[in-house]
């Protein structure tokens, strides 16, 4: 009988998952909600276990979860990103039931998730933090706290949840009377999103580069780094692109830095892939900001760069499997970009186009392209879960090639129904700081132009969606 592996997720990554436990010859076991009955990731694995109708609150069901793993005879789980990838009590939960959790252990994910330890934990490595402040005190103490803090480090600081990730819980603090007025509603934010009221306090550093580092371990304590990846091209906190390796031209600092996450990963006692996150400030200082302990959206532009599968390693190292690589084995070779081709309108506050139905989905290809995505032509875009639609990641030898590949894989890449972030993309691609690699976290706010473009401004688009309206009306004879 072949070893069964459940994908506790869904969407583009349960995809990429689910062909990675299929190479390693393993049966992959879906799991779903009812909104996901037509999504690929069901299709395309060995058997699919429907969770309940959702939305989204049976993929964070443990006990479902777990009890898909046992009838379905799985005796691993995947848990992807989001969700309950870092959830301590649900790799906890694996443990106690005899199933492998692929990721570090329920130990590790509960110190690391909780931001306050694990900023204790690399401050005693003596890691390179931004200054900030333990779990506030509840109440009006924990206002003292907060507003004596900012007294010392001046304004403006960042108010974070404790167990916050994923851009979520973070609020920039800029005056004595905002801090009264948010502390409590951030609370009640963390309470709900984490079920963990907790916040604490960081100094901001003032448009900052995001650069992150990912790392491989094993059970042995062997512990390599892939290199480093910029994702300083963000909005509200979250992360729109991301390239591989960064940009920054000081290749030494780049090699301190990836050190410097082997050695947090170490004094973490760290186990699987995890990403190890800084900031690097205008005088190229660098802070360490947060481990993740999951596999990245962003992970495909290390492995274009690595020829590393990561998934791949992920699975064998859950299995007892030794790293089949060392440091020196590891290679870096050109560049790459991801951007996240999602189903949103940039020019309304990238609001969310859930509900439409994906009418033309023409795809780019070519040598150096990869798209993980999970929608086709036909595909209704569920309203009730992420808007990520497909990923796509170019690889180029340099960093001009790599620019003309994306901008080119833009020209051609029609997804007609909903808006998309694709046009907007575009006029990134052609943006004369991005293409001198010349960005950091105040990219967007510092070019608004970026914002003003046709929806379809290319000629494939403007003919794909005449296709799809002659279609429309061919079917529909009725439409006016």
């Amino acid at each position: 009988m072949k070893t069964k592996i459940l994908v506790a997720n869904r969407g583009e990554i349960a995809i990429r998952l689910i062909r990675a436990i299929q190479e390693l010859s393993y049966e992959a076991v879906a799991v779903y909600e009812s909104p996901d009955k037509e999504s690929r990731h069901i299709r395309i694995a060995d058997e699919a276990v429907w969770l309940g109708n959702g939305p989204r609150c049976d993929y964070l069901d443990i006990d479902k979860i777990i009890n898909a793993a046992k009838k379905s005879g799985a005796t691993a789980i995947h848990p992807g990103y989001g969700f309950l990838a870092e959830n301590a009590d649900f790799a906890r939960a694996c443990e106690d039931e005899g199933i492998i959790f692929i990721g570090p252990s329920s130990e590790v994910v509960a110190s690391l998730g909780n931001k306050v330890i694990a900023r204790q934990i690399m401050a005693d490595a003596d890691i390179p933090m931004v200054p900030g402040t333990e779990n506030l005190s509840p109440g009006d103490a924990g206002v003292k706290e907060a507003l004596a803090f900012a007294a010392t480090y001046k304004y403006p600081v960042m108010l974070k949840a404790t167990s916050g990730g994923g851009g979520r819980g973070i609020r920039l603090i800029e005056s004595d009377e905002q801090m009264k007025a948010e502390i409590p509603v951030a609370r009640a934010e963390a309470k709900a999103a984490f079920n963990d009221e907790s916040v604490y306090l960081e100094k901001v550093v003032i448009d900052p580069k995001h650069v992150e580092v990912q790392i491989m371990a094993d059970k042995e304590g062997t512990t390599v780094h892939l290199g480093t990846r910029d994702c300083s091209i963000q909005r509200r906190n979250q992360k729109l692109i991301e390239i591989a390796p960064s940009m920054i031209g000081d290749k030494d600092l780049l090699d301190t830095i990836c050190k410097t996450a082997v050695k947090a990963a170490k004094a973490a006692n760290y186990f699987n892939a995890g990403t190890v996150e800084f900031l690097i400030d205008k005088d190229f200082n660098y802070y360490f900001m947060e481990i993740n302990t999951r596999v990245q959206v962003e992970h495909t532009v290390t492995e274009m760069i690595t020829g590393i599968d990561i998934v791949r390693t992920q699975i064998k190292l859950a299995m007892g499997k030794k790293l089949a690589f060392s440091q020196d084995d590891i290679k870096m070779r050109g560049h790459a970009i991801e951007m996240r081709i999602n189903a949103e309108d940039p020019k309304a506050d990238f609001m969310p186009e859930g509900g439409k139905t994906v009418s033309v989905y023409r795809s780019p290809g070519g040598y150096g392209v990869r798209l993980d995505g999970f929608v086709y032509q036909g595909f209704t875009i569920p309203e009730v879960y992420d808007s990520l639609l497909v990923k796509m990641t170019v690889h180029g030898f340099s960093w001009n090639e790599t620019v003309d590949r994306l901008r080119r894989c833009l020209q051609n890449f029609v997804i007609a129904g909903p808006k998309t972030t694709i046009p907007f993309y575009l006029n990134i691609a052609k943006d004369p700081d991005f293409i001198e690699g010349d960005f950091d976290t105040s990219y967007l706010d510092k070019h608004p132009e970026l914002f003003d473009y046709e929806d379809n401004a290319n000629e494939a688009s403007k003919l794909a969606n005449l296709i799809a309206e002659i279609h429309h009306r061919g079917h529909n004879p009725y439409a006016a």
